[in-house]
């Protein structure tokens, strides 16, 4: 049963703008996310735009928004074939917990210099299949 879907859409420029403020993504991103994120070069400000927007998709999809919820708690990575997945840590994980949800299906893509996410939660009571 799905409980919420979240989309959210981010101007690359507004990645840029954040890496001259010092701090700022490091406050926003989990450090694996930078990380990931710097490997791929002059795709470094639509890859953090991406993964910006699957937050705050994940928010919409909660249906509270991310408020009380640390941004760098949800961390975006791409599985070994490059499909995407949300993992939540504390006060992310909390939200998703009272949520009912227990799956996250996640969507991003990119055109020019705008990066969309889409998130789904949904509450399943099949084991999931990796």
């Amino acid at each position: 049963m799905i409980t919420g879907i979240g989309v959210d859409v981010v101007h690359a420029a507004r990645m840029e703008r954040w890496r001259k403020t010092p701090g700022i993504l490091e406050r926003f991103f989990h450090p694996s996310e930078l990380s990931d994120a710097l490997s791929r070069g002059s795709g470094i400000n639509l890859s953090l735009a991406a993964r910006f927007a699957a937050k705050e998709a994940f928010g919409k999809a909660l249906g509270t928004g991310l408020a009380g919820i640390v941004l760098k708690d949800i961390m975006v990575r791409n599985r070994h074939n490059g499909k995407p997945e949300i993992e939540t840590f504390g006060s992310a994980h909390d939200a998703l917990q009272k949520s009912g949800a227990n799956r996250i299906h996640i969507s991003l893509t990119h055109e020019n210099d705008n990066a969309v996410a889409m998130v789904v939660l949904e509450y399943s009571d099949q084991r999931i299949r990796e």
